[in-house]
């Protein structure tokens, strides 16, 4: 292995961090019962108000065991911990959402809060590390910061539904770590992998359906710039179709969700339920009914990215990218169908 960490102390670092996860949650769900409920609406999957902050836990469990592994490991800390600009924008993010969980926060200073913190991510990436070597260096890091917003924000979009940020981010992370393991990603990246694939299994005993606790904006932005950095590093090492099979179902979701909004003239920034993931709930499938669609087809991306790696070549990435795609466009045309649809009698 690249690192020279075994699987032993990589399951031993997943499982610490679930477990630092949900402890945190036992300690601090009064409070969020107190102070961060989420009362339902029209646009909400939940009937309850239901306490969000889960993500408070996830977020520390993670770089806890991301800044605790480095010291057992034989490489040396400075190469092991987390980037000091990643945590500093990670910690930032986090107080945006924490913020807006707790009271509403208008458009314009959240966006511009959102970008500095990608941007100081972006600018604490390897001064060599470049995803579009045909662009000017400055005009990637520009390219970067705006796809890095979208994909934060996107993250946000998508927590929608209980398990859904588990059935994205556990697979995710898993495939991520094995990357590393390939020399995609450096070794403070693979801890960091690692740390967030169990603090999300810990907080997944809580969000299970039916939810007695949300991540809320305080877990699914800073999760979704974690998401960001590891996949810019795998693109930037020459995993570029691995990074974009792994995210490739929430890719698909939100953009095309997006644009349909933009052409029908709808407020993006607006609260909705036309995600596709939303729309088959309506449609008549279970929770339990698109999260196991949408965990099925992410281990197949993962699978298709590890794949990339394993099988390198034009030809292989190419077909591997189309494969993926035919999988996200069948559970998107499932999901907008609806259950109801396919149950609908025939007219004689």
């Amino acid at each position: 292995m690249a690192l020279g960490m075994p699987v032993v102390f990589s399951a031993a670092l997943a499982a610490s961090s679930a477990v630092i996860c949900a402890a945190l949650i036992v300690l601090i769900r009064p409070w969020l019962q107190r102070h961060a409920l989420a009362q339902p609406n029209a646009r909400s999957s939940h009937q309850v108000p239901t306490p969000q902050g889960g993500g408070i836990a996830v977020i520390a469990a993670t770089i806890a065991v991301s800044f605790g592994a480095s010291f057992f490991l034989h490489t040396g800390a400075a190469s092991t911990a987390p980037p000091a600009m990643l945590v500093a924008a990670v910690v930032v993010m986090a107080g945006i959402g924490a913020a807006a969980d707790l009271h509403p926060i208008d458009v314009a200073p959240r966006l511009v809060l959102q970008v500095l913190a990608v941007a100081a991510m972006i600018y604490g990436l390897p001064a060599e590390l470049r995803v579009v070597p045909a662009l000017p260096w400055w005009g990637e890091r520009i390219l970067l910061v705006i796809g890095g917003m979208w994909f934060v924000n996107l993250v946000n979009f998508m927590d929608g539904l209980d398990w859904m940020t588990v059935a994205e981010i556990v697979p995710l992370t898993t495939a991520l770590a094995a990357l590393g393991f390939f020399g995609l990603l450096p070794p403070q990246a693979v801890i960091a992998s690692l740390a967030l694939c169990g603090a999300m299994i810990g907080f997944a005993y809580f969000n299970r359906p039916l939810a007695k606790l949300f991540l809320g904006d305080v877990g699914s932005l800073p999760i979704g710039l974690i998401l960001c950095w590891l996949l810019v590093l795998v693109a930037g090492n020459g995993g570029r179709a691995a990074a974009l099979l792994l995210p490739l179902y929430y890719l698909a979701d939100s953009t095309v969700t997006l644009l349909r909004r933009l052409v029908t003239g709808e407020r993006i920034w607006q609260a909705h339920r036309t995600h596709f993931y939303q729309r088959a709930t309506d449609g008549g499938f279970s929770v339990i009914d698109v999260i196991a669609r949408v965990f099925v087809v992410n281990l197949a991306l993962c699978a298709l990215a590890v794949a990339t790696v394993i099988l390198p070549g034009r030809l292989n990435d190419v077909a591997a990218v189309l494969v993926g795609a035919a999988l996200v466009v069948w559970l998107l045309i499932v999901f907008a169908r609806g259950k109801k649809a396919r149950l609908r009698p025939r007219a004689s």
